[in-house]
């Protein structure tokens, strides 16, 4: 099934304008406005779906920037662990990636392929949903004065 204008539009909503730029230096703030112009994301989701559809990735997809950060408040940089590497991919791809993976997400939970206790990193799975889960299995127990 090929992918909609809708999916790109929904995905790119929750990305940060102030995000780190990228390698092709492309910030999710010129992306937002490219797609603004219909034709523009119908030719972005053309793409896609050639991707999936010729099942080829483009090189252009494939490169990435390798960044490390040192971590703040440290009162010695001699050591590995005290750097946290950071891989940046390019705006595009990570757009296309994002309407892939919500895709997916949507037809495991759909069809059951997740367990339900299965919490982290799904929609609706947050840790306000576990507390409030939590909560309503405590009322029960009260409810049955244990």
């Amino acid at each position: 099934m090929p992918f909609s204008n809708k999916e790109f539009k929904s995905a790119i909503i929750k990305c940060n304008n102030s995000s780190t730029p990228r390698p092709d230096y492309i910030s999710w703030k010129h992306l937002k406005a490219v797609i603004k112009d219909e034709r523009c994301l119908v030719n972005i989701v053309n793409i896609a779906n050639a991707c999936i559809n010729i099942s080829h990735w483009l090189s252009h997809f494939k490169k990435s920037s390798f960044i490390i950060i040192s971590k703040p408040n440290k009162t010695s940089y001699d050591s590995p662990k005290i750097f946290c590497p950071i891989i940046l991919l390019n705006t595009l791809e990570r757009l296309i990636k994002k309407v892939i993976g919500e895709r997916l997400q949507f037809h495991l939970i759909s069809n059951n392929f997740i367990h339900p206790n299965q919490l982290g990193g799904l929609k609706q799975q947050s840790t306000t949903n576990v507390g409030i889960f939590f909560t309503y299995l405590i009322y029960l127990e009260w409810v049955k004065n244990l």
